[in-house]
C-alpha cells in the first residue's frame, strides 16, 4: 500500500495512541506497546506502512538526539566530571568485554573475521532510547542502577563515532557519498582529523558559554512562549547539525550542549519546551522499529535469527552482571542493570546500515541482523518484568521501598519546596529558607531579574509556573511544598488549582493581596493563604499603639490575637459572599466589623484556634 509521508505519520501516530493503553492496563511498558502496534501496520500484518516508512524511522531517530539533549540538561557539569571514573570503567568495559565475547562466538560459527567484528561491535551498543525512557517510567533513574546505565550508555554513544571510522578500514572501502561532515574534514591533515571529538566539545563549550545563553536571554524579553520553543528547537537542531559537519554524532553533540546549560537559569524551561517532542518522536520511532521486523526472514530462518537473538541477550546480561559484581552493587540493582541493559540499541540500525554499504555484510544477513536487533528490543521490557515480578522477590527486593534509598542525587532537598515568583515577597520567603539551609527550586518569569539574582548566588530559573509543563520539569510530581508569590491574583489561582488536579499530594501555599483575594483562594480549596497587606497594616497599628502608650507586649499579643480572629472571620465569610464580583459598600464592612468584636466577646479561643492554625 503506498502512502504520503503525511499519512503514514498519522498512521504510526494511531497505532501508539492505540496500543498503548492497552498494554498499559496490561501492565507493561509503553515501548512493548508501541512497537506491538508498529508490528500490527506493517507490511506483515495489515500492511499500513508504505513507501515512507524508511523516511518516518529516519526522522524520528532525531528523539534520541532530544532525549540526549534533555539528559544533558539534568547532569550538570560538575556532576559530570565526578562520573568519569564511572563512565570509563563501566561503559570501557562492558564495550570490550561484550565484543570480545561475541566476536569469539561468531568466529567459531565460522563467520567471516570482518563481518564477525562488524556484528560484535554493532551488536556491543545497547539501546538509550528503551533503557531512560523505562528508568523514567519507573521513576528509578537515579538509583544505582539507574546512574550506572546511563554512564554504560553515555560511553556507547561516544563510542559509534570511532565505531564508524573503524569500519572502512576493515572493509578496505572508501564510500562514494560523502556527507558534508567528510568533506569538511578533509580539507584538513589526517592528524587534525583525529581530534575532531576535542574540536567539536571545544566548539560547544564555547557556544554554550557566550552564546546559547545571551541568546535565550534575548528571546525571554519578548514574552512569548511560541518564541521560547522555536529558540529551543533552533538550539536543539543547529548543534546536531554542526556535529554532523565536523563528523560527530548528533545525540553526542546534543548530549554536551545540554551539559552546557545545565547551569543556566533556562534549564527547566528549555526542559519543558522539548521535552514533547521527545516524546512523540521517541513514540513514533519505536511504532517504526516494530514495523521494520521482517518477518518473511524470520521464517526462513527462526532458528538462526532467535538462536542469535538469545545468545545476544545471555551474552550481554552475563557482562553486565559481572561487571556490576566487580563494582560492588547489591544484587537487585545489579540485576535491573544487567536486564535494562541486555538488548541492542538503535545505533545497531545506522551502523548495520552503513556496514551494508560498505559490502562488510550481504543484504540477505543484513536483514537476518535487523530482526535480531528489533526482536532484542522488543524483549527487553519483558525481561524487566521478569526480575521485577520473579526474580527481585527471591531475593527479598523491594524496589518499590527501597528506591529512595538508593537515589544518588545528594541535591533531592532542594527540590521538594518550589517558589513560584521571586520578586519583593518571594525573595523574602526564599531568603529566610536559605538562611535555614534550604535551598528551593525558584521559577521567575523574568529574565533580567533572574539573571540578577543568579549572579548573586540564587539558584533562580527562568519559567512560565503557568504551563503545566514547566511545573513537572522542576520537580513538582516529586515536591512537597509549593509556594505562589506572583503579582497578579489570578496568576496565582490557576496556577494552585492547576496544582491541585495535576499534584493533589503538593501543600500549597499562596500568596494574597487583601480579603478579596483570600475569599477566591479559600473557596478553592486553599488554606495555607498569606495576605500581604494584613501583616503590613497590623505592624503600622502596633507602632502607633505603641506610640499613643500602650506596652509593647499588650499591643503585640493584640495584634497577634486580632490576626487570628481576622483569619476565623474570612473562612466564615468567604462561603457567604456578598456578590460574585466581591465589591462591598461601607455598610458591609462595619457589618464585618461588628462580627470581629462580636466574636471577640465571645471568648474567641486562640489557643484551639492556634493549634488548628500549626496543623493545617
Amino acid at each position: 500500500m503506498e502512502s504520503s509521508f503525511a499519512m503514514t505519520a498519522l498512521i504510526f501516530l494511531g497505532a501508539a495512541i492505540i496500543m498503548v493503553p492497552l498494554v498499559r492496563k496490561l501492565g507493561l511498558s509503553s515501548v512493548v506497546g508501541y512497537i506491538l502496534g508498529g508490528v500490527i501496520i506493517g507490511p506483515f500484518v495489515l500492511k499500513l506502512t508504505g513507501s515512507e516508512a524508511d523516511n518516518i524511522m529516519h526522522a524520528t531517530e532525531f528523539g534520541v538526539v532530544m532525549l540526549l539533549f534533555l539528559v544533558g540538561l539534568e547532569l550538570e557539569p560538575k556532576k559530570f566530571w565526578g562520573m568519569r571514573k564511572k563512565i570509563l570503567g563501566l561503559g570501557l568495559a562492558q564495550m570490550a568485554l561484550t565484543t570480545v565475547i561475541l566476536f569469539a562466538i561468531f568466529s567459531w560459527a565460522d563467520w567471516r573475521t570482518d563481518q564477525a567484528l562488524t556484528i560484535a561491535l554493532c551488536f556491543s551498543l545497547s539501546s538509550t532510547a528503551i533503557v531512560l525512557q523505562t528508568l523514567q517510567e519507573k521513576n528509578i533513574f537515579n538509583t544505582v542502577a539507574g546512574e550506572a546505565s546511563f554512564s554504560t550508555l553515555l560511553l556507547q554513544d561516544i563510542a559509534v563515532i570511532p565505531i564508524l571510522a573503524f569500519l572502512p578500514i576493515i572493509a578496505d572501502y572508501k564510500p562514494k557519498e560523502e556527507t558534508a561532515g567528510t568533506l569538511f574534514l578533509q580539507r584538513f591533515p589526517e592528524w587534525v582529523q583525529s581530534f575532531s571529538v576535542i574540536f567539536g566539545v571545544i566548539i560547544l563549550i564555547i557556544l554554550g558559554r557566550y552564546v546559547f545563553v545571551p541568546f535565550l536571554r534575548y528571546v525571554s524579553k519578548s514574552g512569548m512562549n511560541e518564541l521560547l520553543t522555536a529558540s529551543s528547537l533552533f538550539l536543539v537542531l543547529g548543534v546536531s547539525e554542526l556535529m554532523i559537519l565536523v563528523g560527530l554524532s548528533p545525540a553526542l553533540g546534543a548530549f554536551i550542549a545540554g551539559v552546557m546549560l545545565a547551569n543556566s537559569e533556562f534549564r527547566h524551561e528549555l526542559e519543558s519546551h522539548i521535552d514533547p517532542f521527545k516524546g512523540l518522536l521517541l513514540a513514533v520511532f519505536f511504532v517504526s522499529v516494530g514495523s521494520t521486523i521482517n518477518f518473511n526472514v524470520i521464517i526462513q530462518s527462526p532458528s538462526f535469527i532467535l538462536g542469535t537473538a538469545a545468545v545476544i541477550l545471555v551474552v550481554k546480561f552475563v557482562v553486565l552482571f559481572s561487571i556490576g559484581k566487580f563494582h560492588k552493587m547489591t544484587n537487585d540493582q545489579n540485576f535491573l542493570y544487567a536486564f535494562a541493559l541486555s538488548q541492542v540499541g538503535e545505533f545497531a540500525f545506522v551502523l548495520l546500515n552503513y556496514s551494508s554499504n560498505l559490502y562488510l555484510i550481504e543484504p540477505v544477513f543484513h536483514s537476518q541482523m535487523l530482526a535480531v536487533v528489533a526482536i532484542t528490543m522488543f524483549a527487553t521490557p519483558f525481561l524487566l518484568i521478569l526480575n521485577e515480578r520473579f526474580i527481585a522477590p527471591n531475593f527479598n527486593i523491594k524496589l518499590s521501598e527501597d528506591k529512595e534509598n538508593e537515589s544518588l542525587n545528594q541535591d533531592i532537598e532542594q527540590r521538594k519546596i518550589i517558589i513560584v515568583g521571586f520578586g519583593h515577597f518571594g525573595s523574602t520567603v526564599g531568603r529566610l529558607l536559605r538562611a535555614n539551609k534550604i535551598k528551593p527550586t525558584v521559577l521567575d518569569h523574568d529574565s533580567n531579574q533572574v539573571r540578577i539574582l543568579r549572579s548573586y548566588g540564587f539558584k533562580v530559573y527562568y519559567g512560565d509556573a503557568r504551563r503545566l509543563q514547566m511545573l513537572k520539569t522542576a520537580g513538582a510530581e516529586n515536591a512537597d511544598i509549593l509556594v505562589l508569590c506572583l503579582d497578579k491574583p489570578e496568576d496565582n489561582l490557576y496556577i494552585s488549582e492547576m496544582a491541585r488536579e495535576n499534584f493533589p499530594h503538593l501543600k500549597i501555599f499562596v500568596r494574597a493581596k487583601n480579603r478579596n483575594d483570600a475569599f477566591t483562594f479559600i473557596n478553592n480549596g486553599i488554606d495555607n493563604i498569606y495576605r500581604e497587606t494584613l501583616g503590613t497594616a497590623v505592624n503600622m497599628a502596633v507602632d502607633i499603639l505603641q506610640t499613643t502608650g500602650m506596652r509593647k507586649y499588650a499591643a503585640r499579643r493584640m495584634a497577634k490575637r486580632f490576626t487570628l480572629i481576622d483569619k476565623e472571620v474570612t473562612r466564615k465569610l468567604a462561603k457567604s459572599k456578598i456578590s460574585d464580583d466581591f465589591t462591598f459598600t461601607t455598610k458591609d464592612a462595619l457589618q464585618r466589623e461588628s462580627e470581629l468584636l462580636a466574636l471577640d466577646n465571645l471568648n474567641f479561643d486562640e489557643n484551639k484556634f492556634q493549634q488548628n492554625e500549626e496543623e493545617d
